[in-house]
This record gives C-alpha cells, structure tokens and sequence, in this order.
C-alpha cells in the first residue's frame, strides 16, 4: 500500500499563443508531456498586443483582423520585420476538444484573456473600446467607457462557456495608462466613482470584471500588477 501525494496542489506551465501561434495538434503534445510529469493546470495564454487567438462568436472582429499580423518582428529588434504575414486562433470547437483532451489528463485548463493592458489586437478591431477611438494608438482599454464593460462581460461570457476552470486570467499587467489622465471618459469616471489616481482607475476595472465572474461562480487570477490600486477583495494573484 503507497500512500503519496504532490507536494504543490497547482502545478502549472503557461503556454504563450499569442506572440506564436501553436495548432491544436501541438497543444495536445504539450498536455502529453505535462501528464507525463504530473502538471496538472495549463495557463493558456490566449490573447495579447501580437495576436486574438480565440472564436468570439459575438465580436467575430476578434478573429477576423485580432488574429492576424503584416509581420513579426526579427530577433527583438522593433525596427526589423520579416515581412511575412502570420495569424491563426482556435474556433470554440476545436477549443471543447483540447479542454476535454486536459481533463482525460487531469489536467485543468485556465484560459487568459488580457486586460486593461496588452489589448493593441483588440483595439485594431474595435478601435471605439480605446481612449483615442482609434486603432493602433492605445494598447489599453478605456475604463471611462461603459462599451468597454460590455465587450469584456460578453467576451468572459462566452469565455467560461468554453472553459469550466474555476479561474480565469484576466492578466493585468503593464497597463501604460497614460491616455486615461487625460481622456474625458476616463476623467469623470474617476470624479463620479471618487478615484484619486489611474492606479485606482486600474482597480475599479479589476474589482469590477471579479464582481461578474464571482457571480458566475469563477474566480479572478492575474498578474502582480492587479494590486495597483488596491487588491479585488477575492483575486488570487499570480507574481
């Protein structure tokens, strides 16, 4: 008789397919060798600045210009480009079979979907969610505008339709916020709810988007840059 036990209940590995772009197939191999050393939680790194990488059946703009780039940039230097179009995302189908793949594995699947931060992808296809209203200027969110609030609840919606992890990643991390001192929306958001600085402006987002997926049965988990402003009472955060 053994009697044995993993000393770290969460034993996790984050794969990135946002800046490249892996196929089902290859994120099925990765779940093979996770089970093969007993991890049991991929952090799925869905969406960031370089790429959409998931079917939202309500904004199919997401997919149709998020998921695709004119060119990668060469060895990190932000001057060179290979010049080679590249993209790709999962449709939701094919998104329940790597979940169900995980789960014959024991292992659960938290999906990440970036905000306030890291959202340029999104911005490019629904420009009207930034301060500037453009695209390709902000790579963050407006917080000031209540569009942003229903765009990331029926995004999370669909989200946790697809995903029955208790946590969502809402990531959290590097938000420039410098557009907000200065947008009008972001101003009288901050008078009306008595927020001192965009750090706090940052927390109201969070403590707001934890509000819904707790009512949903979820938890929040993001990245150490969620304690700007003040920590969301129920987040776990990821450091």
């Amino acid at each position: 008789h053994i009697e044995d036990w993993p000393e770290f209940g969460y034993r996790g590995m984050m794969l990135d397919v946002a800046r490249h772009f892996f196929s089902v197939e290859d994120v099925k191999t990765v779940l093979d060798i996770m089970a093969l050393h007993k991890l049991n939680y991929l952090h799925w790194h869905l969406t960031d600045d370089q790429g959409w990488r998931l079917e939202i059946k309500r904004y199919p703009r997401l997919t149709e210009v998020g998921s695709l780039r004119r060119h990668t940039m060469v060895g990190k230097q932000w001057g060179s480009s290979d010049n080679t179009p590249y993209g790709g995302y999962y449709t939701q189908d094919e998104v329940r079979d790597v979940v169900k793949y995980a789960t014959e594995r024991f292992i659960t699947v938290i999906p990440e979907i970036e905000m306030p931060g890291h959202s340029e992808e999104v911005l490019a296809a629904y420009p009207e969610l930034s301060c500037a209203g453009k695209p390709y200027v902000n790579s963050e969110f407006c917080p000031g505008n209540e569009q942003t609030f229903e765009f990331l609840e029926e995004v999370l919606t669909e989200v946790m339709e697809l995903f029955p992890s208790e946590y969502i990643h809402i990531g959290g991390d590097e938000a420039g916020k410098g557009a907000w001192k200065s947008c009008p929306k972001c101003q009288a958001r901050m008078k009306a709810e008595g927020i001192a600085d965009v750090d706090g402006l940052q927390s109201y987002l969070v403590h707001r988007i934890e509000r819904f997926l707790n009512d949903h049965g979820r938890r929040l988990l993001g990245w150490d840059e969620i304690l700007d402003g003040g920590l969301a009472p129920n987040a776990t955060v990821m450091s």
